[in-house]
């Protein structure tokens, strides 16, 4: 991409623009602020949804019968494109210096009025506030240098039958995903292709699966339906619902809190906002349960050594003394916590630290490899670890999936209070508590009824077909009371629509301490027809994996349509007691918004 081609794009949605004599200088400055931009295959597309919602929302842009009609100057368009695409992301990225810089040669341009501008106009207001306000709100130093990571993970395609039966993957019941997509689009934004991990989004939602019976920890579920964005395709839907155990059966807690106290925590989004949350967890526990804290920044220290969580008083003040400032002891700080973790190791109990972080280790042992194997080793002597990330602009989701992954534990993104309710709280046992370890899934599909499938999401959870019988291969962990939906994308096989012998599960499990696996099969979809998932719970699904298709950019998106969408979810909010379809409902409007 270059700059007359960006040119273009603006005139071709307003041909006023032409003549405004400085609109090259200003976009020749975007992009030397931004020379990511020319390998950005989005930028153009995100440009012009940007510059249009703002619009809608300031009155620089009026909808008439399809056309975007100019509704002030040219000069209010490159305000919206400097404030969009400078000041905000460049903060972000690189710093206060340089955002200041540009906004100063922006201002410059304008003749000294860009801030009067943006007031009347009613933009730019948070860009510009953040621009001169954000040295109060952290130091120099604590701003990142680089946007934040996510792993590129290609989507697993369809697959012949006839060639390759099985399809073999790891448990995950991670929720991350969507609550991080659920902070982009509240920022007005879209979010990354990579941060789109479509099973945490459909594993954000509970759905009326069947309980485990006997001496299994699951029940199975499953149905076939229509698949809405491909008329000739159907989806199988599975669904594992999770024992709850009795109370007295969990055992007791002992509980470290990693807490990251660096300088990238600054801000209401992260450190004030994880105190909070943390906070809110020790209050459900029992006086039976222990707590310590460990922070770390410059260097790792012992906040509070273990006391019961009755003891509020000591909690809560531990917590008060926490300011964030500083660089990252990542490395230091994990290990301190397992020392902490491993001294005060309850038997039969749920050891577990609990990380909670923007990813950022810049400091000591800071490389993944490093860290992982540490968290192996004290995943393979019975210490948990389950990690929280807070926070935007530097945020490390890779890593911090990565860490979770290899610590036989969990990984939740907190954007708000409501987020660490749901998770500490309302989830509190599935969070914490364990009921299997290295869960891992095959089918084997039938070549009788589907000629070609293909799974949707885990594909960063794919296990060769040997491992499935490998009991020391690691694979995912489910919580007590959790539930788990896969959903696979399924070419039928000549005409057949009533689909009666799909496939065969396989699903093999560890009891928590136990070495050695346990085996059940089932045949889909007519596990029994008590386990049929209803039609309501198997269309909502499917309505939030459509969701996930279109963020995605996903080449399998096929008729994927967004009004169509919201159409249907419309009819499948239900009882909703705590609210978690209705905001789904609400995100799906953004997403249109902004596409």
């Amino acid at each position: 991409m270059n700059i007359d081609e960006i040119l273009e794009e603006l005139y071709s949605w307003d041909p006023s623009m032409r003549g405004d004599e400085g609109l090259r200088e200003v976009v020749e400055k975007l992009m030397e602020m931004r020379p990511e931009a020319s390998a950005d295959e989005d930028f153009k597309l995100r440009l012009k949804q940007q510059l249009l919602k703002r619009g809608r929302r300031t009155g620089f842009f009026i909808r008439n019968r399809g056309r975007i009609v100019a509704g002030a100057t040219a000069f209010a368009a490159v305000l919206v494109l400097v404030a969009v695409f400078v000041v905000q992301p460049f903060l972000l990225r690189t710093g206060v210096n340089k955002s200041e810089a540009f906004v100063a040669e922006a201002d410059e341009y304008a003749g000294g009025e860009l801030e009067t501008a943006a007031e009347s106009a009613g933009v730019m207001a948070e860009p510009m506030m953040m621009a001169k306000e954000a040295p109060m709100l952290m130091s120099r130093s604590a701003l990142p240098e680089a946007a934040e990571e996510y792993a590129s993970v290609s989507e697993q395609g369809f697959r012949k039958v006839s060639s390759d039966a099985l399809s073999t993957f790891s448990a995950d019941v991670d929720t991350a995903s969507y609550s991080n997509i659920r902070r982009f689009l509240n920022d007005g934004m879209l979010p990354p292709a990579d941060a789109v991990r479509i099973e945490e989004l459909v594993n954000y939602f509970g759905y009326s699966y069947a309980e485990p019976a006997g001496e299994a920890p699951f029940g199975v579920s499953s149905v076939v339906s229509e698949c809405p964005w491909n008329g000739e395709h159907l989806l199988l839907q599975i669904g594992l619902q999770a024992e709850v155990p009795p109370e007295a059966e969990l055992g007791s807690s002992n509980l470290v809190f990693l807490v990251d106290s660096s300088g990238s925590m600054a801000g209401e989004n992260k450190l004030p906002l994880l105190k909070k949350s943390l906070l809110m967890l020790s209050r459900q526990l029992s006086e039976s349960d222990s707590i310590s804290i460990v922070a770390y920044a410059g260097s790792a220290g012992l906040v509070l050594p273990p006391v019961s969580a009755a003891d509020t008083a000591a909690i809560e003040a531990a917590f008060d003394g926490l300011e964030a400032g500083g660089s990252t002891a990542g490395g230091a700080g994990i290990e301190l916590a397992y020392k902490v973790a491993a001294e005060n190791f309850v038997e039969n109990g749920n050891n577990r630290v609990i990380l909670a972080t923007d990813g950022d280790f810049n400091i000591g042992q800071s490389s993944e490899a490093e860290l992982t194997g540490l968290i192996e080793r004290k995943r393979d002597a019975g210490i948990a670890l389950t990690v929280l990330g807070l926070g935007m602009g530097n945020f490390k989701d890779a890593r911090l999936e990565a860490l979770a992954d290899n610590g036989n534990g969990n990984y939740a993104y907190i954007d708000n209070i409501r987020e660490a309710r749901k998770v500490l709280v309302h989830q509190l046992r599935s969070t914490l508590f364990t009921v299997a370890s290295d869960v891992k899934l095959q089918l084997e599909f039938n070549p009788a009824e589907v000629e070609a499938y293909r799974i949707i999401g885990y594909d960063n959870r794919r296990l060769a077909d040997e491992d499935f019988d490998d009991d020391g291969k690691d694979a995912g962990e489910i919580g007590a009371g959790h539930s788990l939906t896969v959903l696979y994308e399924i070419i039928p096989a000549g005409e057949a629509r009533e689909l009666t012998a799909a496939a065969e599960l396989s699903l093999r499990y560890k009891k928590p301490g136990s070495e050695q696996s346990s085996l059940m099969r089932f045949s889909l979809p007519s596990v029994s027809a008590a386990a049929a998932i209803s039609p309501d719970d198997a269309a909502f699904a499917a309505a939030v994996v459509e969701w996930g298709l279109i963020l995605k950019r996903s080449e399998y998106a096929g008729g994927s349509d967004i009004d169509s969408v919201i159409e249907r979810t419309k009819k499948l909010i239900g009882s909703d007691e705590y609210g978690y379809r209705a905001e789904f409902l609400s995100l799906l409007y953004k997403t249109r918004e902004l596409f």
